[in-house]
């Protein structure tokens, strides 16, 4: 059993069949990617898996517990954390104050951004929002605006925010989408150094290749809704079922 076993998921928006009959199981302290073509229905699993969606039919486990039903917040309370593909940070607040926010949801319960000048002065909090900032190479940036920062911090800086809350499972929606290739090489790493150094699995929705084969344990290719296959990386590439959707050789 995986930390996250999903089986027979089916979704429909009307007469449009978005998932049909998915299963994976994503093992413990693994990345596993999940990648097709445009409407292959990935982001509608994600949305299944944080609580955005309700699939009509099949079930959602996680760690044993169903999320099926569960509000987004309480899933999040469940040990999951989400980096959308636009990064969701508070550009009117610095680095520090956005860190300062999960911190304080983490220890009452609920975000509260107007709360914020409430805690920026309790030492514990500071001293866990530093040595967060540290591990992501952000220390240095804390008082800048986060409006102002490139693409590729802001996702760091999103990233840091999931972290701090200490989930188990980091669901990642085309975290490198729109960025630079140093950009792109830089959260590679990044997301290297997570994986290796602390006891989280990671779940990923990614059209770049070069990311997937990267990091990726374990790979579910979609096409339609409906999985082709899932294999260890170096039998995806030249899978014919894959090539004939639309993978060809990974760049």
């Amino acid at each position: 059993m995986g930390i996250l076993e999903v089986k027979d998921v089916g979704k429909r928006f009307g007469g449009l069949k978005a998932l049909s009959d998915v299963t994976l199981s994503v093992a413990e302290n693994s990345c596993h990617a999940i990648i097709g073509p445009n409407g292959a229905g990935k982001s509608t699993l994600l949305n299944c898996l944080v609580g955005k969606l309700i699939p009509d039919t099949g079930s959602v486990m996680f760690q044993g517990q169903s999320v099926l039903g569960r509000s987004p917040h309480e899933i999040n309370q469940m040990g999951i954390s989400r980096v959308f593909q636009t990064p969701e940070i508070f550009g009117d607040l610095t680095v520090f104050e956005n860190m300062m926010i999960p911190l304080f949801a983490k220890r009452d319960g609920a975000y509260r951004l107007h709360a914020i000048e409430t805690v920026m002065n309790e030492k514990s909090l500071i001293e866990e929002a530093e040595k967060m900032l540290d591990e992501v190479n952000m220390l240095d940036k804390r008082h800048m605006h986060s409006a102002s920062m490139s693409r590729g911090d802001k996702r760091r800086l999103e990233m840091a925010m999931c972290l701090v809350q200490s989930p188990r499972l980091l669901l990642l929606d085309e975290p490198t989408a729109g960025m630079a290739r140093a950009d792109t090489n830089n959260t590679i790493d990044l997301l290297k150094q997570i994986k290796d150094e602390r006891d989280i699995t990671i779940a990923i929705i990614e059209h770049d290749m070069h990311v997937v084969f990267s990091l990726a344990d374990r790979i579910t290719v979609l096409a339609q809704g409906t999985p082709l296959v899932e294999d260890a990386p170096e039998n995806i590439k030249g899978h014919p079922k894959v090539q004939e959707a639309y993978l060809g050789e990974a760049h």
